[in-house]
């Protein structure tokens, strides 16, 4: 039950240089109260990767989880899609 009740979230890995863990950049669209100018909001989450498959560039889903050490709450569940090497 509370599987389903977890964020998920789709973004590019940006940083895979630390042990088991990548850093996924999620990029949000809003639009501006007043001008209506479309903005791009993105965020930083580390996240999880156990097996280390994940590469600069990947396109990767990831989920939310427990605190898995002072910053890292996610855990990347699927490579959606291959950076170009």
């Amino acid at each position: 039950m509370a599987r389903e009740r977890r964020k998920v979230l789709v973004g590019r890995v940006v940083s895979d240089k630390m042990d088991k863990t990548v850093v996924v950049s999620v990029e949000r669209l809003t639009r501006h109260m007043l001008y209506a100018k479309v903005l791009r909001h993105r965020k930083r989450y580390k996240a999880h990767d156990q097996e280390k498959a994940c590469h600069v560039g990947d396109l990767v889903r990831i989920i939310e989880s427990r605190p898995l050490s002072k910053e890292k709450r996610w855990v990347v569940t699927d490579i959606l899609e291959r950076a170009e090497a």
